[in-house]
């Protein structure tokens, strides 16, 4: 099998579906990923890392690299021919990767983890993805009523693994850390982290908050303590899924950037106020498209349960404000408390249309349409040294 992840959210996804094969049948994987699949035997074709970019300034500044990248991918697929491909989110460099092995003949199955948002914008994309991918796994119960709609691939939702990963709390604490969640790619940290600073230097000494605690990949832990170790407020940085997992269960709020996190802190029960920072287009996309929410829990419940402050530039002090009103209005915690337990058990059953499925059930069920097995003994070290 070849799987690929291009930033830390789809590598846990990864992770656990691999591991989840595993205890059902013999895997030889291939591919790129992070700290997750690693553990879970991926030797790493090239760092993901290389991979993270999120808008179109960060994809410019970096699509020599990604160009380049994409070419020793499709080489290692061709010339492994594995009886599977597995591709989680990172959207563009997945879509353009799965159209130049069609491209070259590769027939084998092709699978997306993670449904592109073409529900929200370009939805004349749909109809294409078919010529791509034979399925799409996706995390939101509405995705596959939407991508049957609109004319896309076979869809079924198979739920998130921050699911297993994260309990929920039915309560919320009186006092405990506040979590500082800037992102996990270089552009969004650093449109994000002056906010952040500007949380944690308004808010350290609160009377809820315990402590700071910004939880980042084991890649970031030196870059981020680096960073916070000028602040006027002392932050604990922090990795790993355990020691995650304690600060989300502890934690009074978070201040998160959008994204996967969002829906993570979500189903664990911790409230938040959402940030993002985007570039000139991703704003003009949003304006074109009348984008209704950018942030997860809202997109799935379809109302305003998450404050979502959307900038085109860094906004330090409308940020903390915020938080620092979550904090007082304790009404505010509660009521999100609510949305989130009914947001749970929607993501726990899925739609009567669309009820969850194991992921690797559909892995394992395309794996047994495959023509041939799988090429061994290839490491993809020795296909791209010929790169």
């Amino acid at each position: 099998m070849f799987i690929l992840a291009g930033e830390p959210s789809g590598d846990r996804i990864g992770g656990a579906l691999v591991r989840a094969l595993q205890e059902r049948t013999p895997l030889t994987l291939s591919g790129v990923g992070g700290h997750d699949l690693a553990e879970a035997g991926l030797v790493s074709a090239f760092p993901m890392s290389d991979l993270s970019v999120m808008g179109v300034s960060d994809v410019l500044k970096r699509l020599p690299l990604l160009l380049w990248r994409l070419r020793q991918a499709a080489r290692l697929v061709l010339k492994q021919q594995p009886d599977i491909v597995v591709l989680i989110d990172s959207q563009v460099f997945c879509s353009t990767l799965a159209a130049r092995l069609r491209k070259r003949g590769f027939d084998k199955p092709i699978l997306l983890y993670v449904a592109p948002a073409v529900w929200a914008w370009r939805p004349d994309r749909a109809p294409g993805l078919k010529q791509r991918y034979d399925e799409i796994l996706a995390v939101l119960p509405f995705e596959p009523e939407a991508l049957a709609r609109l004319g896309g691939p076979e869809t079924t939702y198979v739920g998130h693994p921050a699911l297993a990963s994260f309990p929920f709390r039915r309560a919320l604490p009186e006092r405990g850390p506040l979590l500082l969640l800037p992102g996990s790619r270089a552009g969004e940290i650093a449109r994000t982290l002056p906010m952040m600073r500007a949380v944690a230097e308004r808010l350290h000494g609160h009377p809820r908050v315990g402590s700071l605690i910004l939880p980042t990949p084991a890649a970031r832990v030196a870059e981020m303590r680096a960073a916070v170790a000028g602040w006027a407020a002392p932050v604990e940085v922090i990795t790993g899924e355990a020691a995650k997992r304690q600060a989300f269960g502890e934690a009074v709020a978070a201040a998160a950037v959008s994204g996967t996190v969002t829906l993570e802190l979500a189903l664990a029960g911790v409230p938040m106020i959402a940030t993002y920072v985007g570039d000139r287009v991703q704003a003009e996309r949003f304006l074109k498209y009348k984008v209704k929410f950018v942030v997860l829990p809202n997109i799935v419940l379809d109302r305003p349960v998450v404050p979502e402050l959307l900038f085109p530039r860094p906004e330090p002090t409308m940020l903390a404000d915020a938080v620092a009103d979550l904090l007082d209005g304790r009404d505010k915690a509660e009521a999100q408390l609510t949305a989130f337990a009914e947001l749970r058990a929607l993501m726990e059953t899925g739609l009567p249309d669309a009820p969850v499925v194991d992921p690797a059930d559909r892995v394992l069920a395309r794996l047994a349409t495959a023509r041939t097995p799988a090429i061994e003994g290839t490491r993809a070290q020795d296909v791209l040294r010929s790169d």
